[in-house]
């Protein structure tokens, strides 16, 4: 009990200072000398420096859509802050992979920090009893693209934590593969940069009069086990499909909760352009997030499901099947 409340504790101090540390980086600039260092339980932030660090909080903890609820963390990972390793060194190395869940009161919203498991703690085509199989790089099938290198780690997710928001419309099991129904905990690979774009993904739809209350993640990562059971004409999965990554995800509007696409061009049918609407969207956030550049495309219904969208952030344009 006592570890319990001396990590939560922790945590409650780093987020406090969190938001301290960004408004110092964002003003820091302003003033020729450094302010004396305070302790971050009595740190007090004026209306003008809040003000000055909101472009700086949002982009870097809330993401681009202002929507994201949780930041990854590793030993080699600490929130991509500079300034908070700087703070606070690495609170990774002392404390294990979890989901810390911030103060409401001090981040305004619900907030979660997530420590990651390492790659290298993999076992074979195992993390503990869960089986994902092997990426490409692991099989000699090097590549010298960054966006296709292992993963950096996994989140791990428990009955206890698969509820976890990780942005304002979806939780961390919207995106865990679809196999090993029995097997805890599962483990999960996701980027933020996913989860920041289809927010605003829904931003923009809505902006454009399209309602979207439910967005259904249909496939977010796979495990590369999961993914070569449909590698081929037959199953349609690309070898290196993103979705082993972390950064693809297979979406439609659902408002209605019946499973299948809604009618998002109001022409009385449900078919491949209501998830034209959706690339549309896609386009729109790309010119004006253009570090968000990915993959999207159009899959048709068939027998086994509705139309949908994949989108992703790879980090190059890619389209296909807009015929």
């Amino acid at each position: 009990m006592h570890h319990t409340n001396s990590r939560a504790l922790r945590w409650r101090t780093i987020a406090t200072s969190l938001i301290a540390a960004m408004t110092l980086s964002a003003t820091a600039s302003a003033h020729p000398r450094l302010p004396a260092p305070v302790r971050p339980e009595t740190v007090t932030v004026s209306p003008a420096a809040a003000a000055a660090s909101v472009a700086v909080v949002s982009d870097s903890l809330f993401g681009r859509s202002g929507k994201l609820r949780f930041k990854l963390f590793s030993a080699s990972r600490l929130f991509a802050l500079p300034i908070l390793e700087r703070l606070f060194g690495d609170p990774a190395t002392q404390s294990g992979p979890g989901v810390y869940h911030a103060a409401e009161d001090i981040m305004g919203r619900p907030f979660a920090f997530i420590s990651i498991i390492p790659f290298t703690q993999k076992t074979g085509g195992k993390v503990g009893d869960y089986r994902v199989g092997f990426w490409p790089n692991e099989r000699h099938r090097r590549t010298t693209q960054e966006s296709y290198e292992n993963p950096d780690g996994f989140i791990e997710v428990t009955p206890e934590n698969q509820d976890t928001y990780v942005s304002e419309h979806f939780r961390l099991r919207d995106f865990l593969t679809h196999d090993q129904e029995d097997v805890w905990p599962k483990y999960l690979v996701l980027r933020e940069s996913l989860v920041d774009k289809l927010e605003l993904v829904i931003e923009d739809l809505a902006a454009h009069g399209v309602r979207v209350e439910h967005m259904v993640v249909m496939s977010g990562f796979r495990t590369p086990q999961y993914n070569a059971q449909g590698v081929g004409k037959r199953g349609g999965r690309a070898r290196d499909s993103r979705h082993q990554f972390g950064d693809a995800a297979d979406v439609f509007v659902d408002n209605d909760e019946n499973g299948r696409m809604d009618d998002l061009n109001h022409d009385h049918r449900i078919d491949s352009r209501d998830a034209r609407v959706i690339l549309q969207a896609v386009e729109r956030v790309e010119r004006a997030h253009p570090e968000l550049a990915g993959g999207a495309g159009l899959y048709r219904a068939t027998k086994a499901h509705g139309p949908f969208a994949h989108v992703d952030t790879r980090g190059e344009r890619a389209r296909w099947g807009r015929s």
